[in-house]
């Protein structure tokens, strides 16, 4: 916590000395004069990124309230759009036909996508191969890849989540998979394997924790290296998702050029994802 408040402060006398003109200043620092709220909400995956970014921006500037309402990809897109939310949050890239109503996608971190498995499974590598075999169906016993005798059961995200669209659209099984669960968000994911020796599932790289067993892909661990370098392949941006056409008001583009800053890049990084800075 010292750190967050340490690096707040940096942020907040760094952002004062280089404030700019016009909708693009930078940072919500003490004497710029911003006040207000910024609304983001989406994808439940980047919950703590966001956290740990609004966090150290409103720190830095008591006046600026940020909130985050985890909502799924799908209606940050929506949001974004209609105006609802100030900047919407997706954890996949837009889709073209977003992209034509007027919707500009800015990266703003990369993550990870885990494979995850209850910690009484015994794999621990599966191929990409495998893994698409896993998900359709064509493999229905852990056996088969070198695991107990025991049935496989998919969890996964609902239609319309960020975190299935870039798995299924990395591992090639977009429509295809044999779920027995389909839940709304990151953490229901990972509980339901956790309780469950027959799951499997995926999750953010930014919510694994000591208590996730993570099994490695062709090899490769997920990582803050991996991803970053592509050797891990299951992988996708985060998103803010704004209208190209329209100016964010300034407090609201103020924490968006603080979260794109070298100054949110260890925030970014101690919350399980890899910054793009």
């Amino acid at each position: 916590m010292k750190k967050v408040l340490a690096m707040a402060a940096a942020c907040a006398m760094m952002i004062g000395m280089t404030a700019c003109s016009g909708a693009s200043s930078g940072g919500g620092a003490e004497g710029t004069g911003l006040s207000g709220s910024v609304a983001t909400g989406g994808s439940t995956s980047v919950e703590k990124v966001i956290g740990a970014l609004s966090e150290a921006f409103m720190e830095a500037d008591g006046q600026v309230t940020v909130t985050y309402d985890p909502t799924g990809s799908g209606a940050g897109v929506t949001g974004a759009a209609d105006g609802t939310l100030d900047i919407g949050l997706s954890s996949r890239s837009l889709k073209d036909s977003e992209l034509e109503q007027g919707l500009k996608e800015t990266v703003f971190a990369l993550d990870g996508i885990a494979i995850v498995v209850n910690q009484e499974n015994t794999v621990e590598d599966l191929t990409m191969e495998q893994i698409a075999q896993l998900a359709t169906g064509e493999i229905t016993n852990w056996s088969e890849v070198g695991g107990p005798d025991m049935p496989v059961v998919l969890v996964g995200r609902e239609a319309g989540s960020g975190t299935r669209d870039g798995f299924e659209s990395v591992v090639g099984v977009e429509d295809v998979c044999a779920y027995e669960q389909e839940l709304t968000s990151t953490g229901a994911v990972k509980a339901a394997v956790a309780a469950n020796p027959n799951a499997f599932g995926y999750i953010s790289l930014a919510s694994v924790d000591e208590d996730t067993k993570v099994v490695t892909v062709d090899g490769i661990v997920p990582s803050e290296e991996t991803v970053k370098d592509g050797s891990y392949k299951i992988q996708r941006p985060f998103v803010f998702v704004t209208k190209a056409d329209k100016e964010l008001k300034p407090e609201a583009q103020a924490f968006f050029d603080f979260a794109l800053s070298e100054d949110a890049a260890d925030l970014i990084r101690a919350a399980g994802a890899v910054p793009v800075v």
